[in-house]
Formats: structure tokens, C-alpha cells, sequence
């Protein structure tokens, strides 16, 4: 039986464990039972493994019956801080958390392939790495950290996409998503009486004139055909309406489209905001945080998925992805070994692109992906590891002979 058949003749019992993790989400380094239970599929199918990897991380290899390379792919499994409000049967439990980003299918998903791949022969190592706190962006560093990559040769992940419809595939050389650095911005002035703002120095009238002028960068210092966005999310300053504070806290996030707008950017919002805060009287401290790079694919990687897409969907399946500046910790691991990350399309068939989006509280997904999600994922580490002499089909999703899952 071929890959695409397997994996949908499972569907059913890989969509009810799929709903069983997103009744009950776990924050970023939380995520104690959604491991629990991934540990107890990988015990049912036999798998090794080592828990408590990078947090509540699970490394395990499924190895093939002679040498060969490793393998590994890759699924995150924390969800976000966001109340549900899809009206799902099977919706979250725990008020303030929701999977929102989908990380319960590619948990889902991670899991179908393993159990595809060990009906299969081949030379070398898949693997498999199920990945705590993407959402803050630490998860991937904490499995490297404790070894994760040691001896991995190549890593491939997905990652769900509500506007691209189920049974469509996108992929791009180069850079997919941007890198993701934070900003912490303290301005000290001098409070006072709002009525009698010449015997004060407000950082409220500072923090607006930096929002502003970190714009300038943007437009000003960097060229139009690299992109970047500075945002500031947060300003807290005082707290009554005739009170001049003493001090405004800035939060924001930057994100870049190559790694060196990246390195330069840091140096250029220091000097706005400290030349700011100095015409304004004030003080002001950066503090810049980086925290991943832009996620690279690798184009020998790039072209091997492609290859394996288009010869297992067709490929009138498979579209170039448009790039984004949302970031991945993906980008992590592509720094350390080639890989490439794309993207599997998780919405409906009609008018995808309406669909509520990544992070949105009524965002849903498309369960038809889960199992081809986990036919391709299994797919693309099995044509690594046999030379591309795994047997093939067509995928063809109109025609398939069971109903469509998705939400009720």
C-alpha cells in the first residue's frame, strides 16, 4: 500500500487524537501531558525515545534496517494564550489557551508519519523531534542545547497554513520567514504635576517621538528591497490623567528578511531612541533581544521536497510560497544542519483565503491535512533514505472516497 492510502486509512484515529490534544492546550514549557501522550503513541508503536528533552521535548529514531544517513523532522506541540472562540465540539477546556496555531495537528502529524515509516525499509536514522515552546521562540534552542541534532545530517518540518487550501503545498528557496528579535526601551524623565508640565520631563511626550522616529529607519535607512517592520506593541507610562510619570516602558518586536539588515538593525534603533530621548531631556535604555534568525531554506533540501511533492501530489499541488516576516524557530535548526520548512495547506477548498488566519481566536483547521500532512512528511524522509525508490501516486483530493473531515 502506498503512502497516501496508508495515511488515509488512519485519518480517523489520528483526527480523534488531534482533537483529544486541542480540548486541553498547554502553554509554551507546559506542555507536560500533550508529551505524556505522544510518549504513550510512541510506546504503542514500539519506538525508543528520550523524554525531557529541551522541556518537555521528546527525541526519538526510528532506524532502518542498514547505515545510512539521519534524518530528522520536526513538530512543535505548545499552544497560545488565547480564549477559543470557535464553537467546536471538541474546543479548548482551559479558559486563556488555545491551539491557535495548529501545533496539536503537526504533533498529529508527526506522529502518523512515524507510524507509516515503520511499515517501510530503509538505510539510515528518521528523527523524530516533537518540540516544546516554539510560541516563545526558545523551544528550539533548549533541544539543540541538549543534543538533539547530534549526529542529524538533514532536518525537514511543515507548518499548517488556514488561507492555503487542504491538499495544496507551498514551498521557497531561500527565505521563507523572518527573523524575530524584541525590544525593551526604558525612558526616564521627570515626573510632575500635569498642570505644570515646565517643572517636568516627560517621557510620555519622549516615547511618542521615538515610536515615531524608529519609523524613520525603516523608510530612511534601509533599502525598500529589504524588508523589515519595527513595531512597538506596548507603552506603559503612569496611572492617573494628571500625573506627569517618571518613567515609560516600550515593548516591541523587529523582524528582518535577511540576516544582514538583521545584524545592522540593532545599532541604528539604538541611536534613534538615545539621540530621541536626549532631545527630549530624557534617559533612555535599549535593551535588544535576539531571538531567532530568519529561517533559510537550503536549496538542495528545498529542491528534494519539491521533487518528492510533486511526484506523490502532482505538481499542480504544490505553489511557491509568498514570503512572510511571521517567525519560526525552525530557522534554528537550519542555522546548525541544511533542511528546508514548508508549508501544508490547512484550509477549506473554496475561498481559503477568507479563512480566519494564524492566532486568531475562531481560527480552525482542515483535518483533511493531518493525514496527508503525514504521508508527505514520511514521503519526504523515505526518498532521502532510498535513493527516491519508494513507490508513488498521484494524490488526488476531489476523488478521495471518504467524507472530508474538518469541523463539524
Amino acid at each position: 500500500m502506498n503512502l497516501i492510502d496508508a495515511g488515509r486509512q488512519l485519518a480517523d484515529e489520528w483526527i480523534a487524537f488531534r482533537r483529544d490534544l486541542h480540548r486541553y492546550p498547554e502553554l509554551s514549557f507546559q506542555e507536560s501531558e500533550t508529551s505524556a501522550k505522544v510518549a504513550q503513541q510512541l510506546d504503542a508503536l514500539g519506538i525508543t525515545y528520550q523524554s525531557g528533552v529541551g522541556g518537555h521535548g521528546i527525541v526519538a529514531d526510528i532506524v532502518g534496517d542498514r547505515p545510512g544517513p539521519v534524518i530528522a523532522l520536526r513538530a512543535d506541540m505548545d499552544a497560545l494564550p488565547i480564549e477559543e472562540e470557535t464553537g467546536l465540539e471538541f474546543s479548548s477546556t482551559r479558559p486563556g489557551v488555545m491551539h491557535a496555531c495548529g501545533h496539536d495537528a503537526h504533533t498529529t502529524i508527526l506522529l502518523g508519519a512515524a507510524q507509516l515509516l515503520q511499515t517501510h525499509q530503509f538505510a539510515g536514522t528518521v528523527r523524530l523531534l516533537f518540540q516544546s515552546a516554539e510560541e516563545i521562540n526558545a523551544g528550539a534552542k533548549a533541544m539543540i542545547q541538549d543534543g538533539a541534532l547530534e549526529g542529524v545530517d538533514e532536518i525537514y518540518g511543515l507548518h499548517n497554513l488556514p488561507t492555503l487550501a487542504a491538499g495544496m503545498t507551498a514551498t521557497k528557496y531561500g527565505p521563507l520567514m523572518g527573523s524575530v528579535d524584541r525590544i525593551e526601551i526604558t525612558i526616564e524623565g521627570r515626573g510632575g504635576h500635569g498642570a505644570i508640565p515646565d517643572q517636568s520631563v516627560d517621557p510620555v511626550v519622549c516615547a511618542s517621538a521615538i515610536v515615531m522616529g524608529l519609523q524613520s529607519i525603516v523608510s530612511r535607512e534601509v533599502s525598500p528591497f529589504d524588508p523589515v517592520v519595527v513595531t512597538i506593541g506596548s507603552i506603559q507610562a503612569g496611572q492617573a490623567n494628571n500625573v506627569i510619570p517618571h518613567r515609560a516602558e516600550l515593548t516591541g518586536t523587529v523582524r528582518t528578511f535577511e540576516p544582514r539588515v538583521q545584524e545592522a538593525i540593532s545599532a541604528r534603533i539604538e541611536r534613534v531612541v538615545k539621540q530621541i530621548a536626549e532631545g527630549y531631556r530624557c534617559t533612555a535604555e535599549l535593551r535588544y533581544i535576539r531571538q531567532v534568525p530568519v529561517l533559510m531554506n537550503h536549496d538542495a533540501c528545498v529542491s528534494h521536497v519539491d521533487s518528492v511533492l510533486d511526484r506523490v501530489i502532482g505538481a499542480e499541488r504544490r505553489i511557491t510560497a509568498a514570503p512572510t516576516l511571521a517567525g519560526e524557530d525552525f530557522s534554528v535548526y537550519l542555522e546548525q544542519i541544511p533542511g528546508c520548512f514548508f508549508w501544508l495547506g490547512s484550509g477549506p477548498t473554496s475561498d481559503a483565503e477568507q479563512a480566519y488566519g494564524l492566532h486568531h481566536p475562531r481560527y480552525t483547521l482542515n483535518e483533511d491535512c493531518i493525514p496527508l500532512g503525514a504521508s508527505l512528511l514520511a514521503a519526504i524522509a523515505l526518498h532521502r533514505l532510498t535513493g527516491g525508490t519508494q513507490e508513488e501516486t498521484t494524490y488526488s483530493y476531489e476523488n478521495r472516497e471518504e467524507p472530508a473531515h474538518g469541523q463539524p
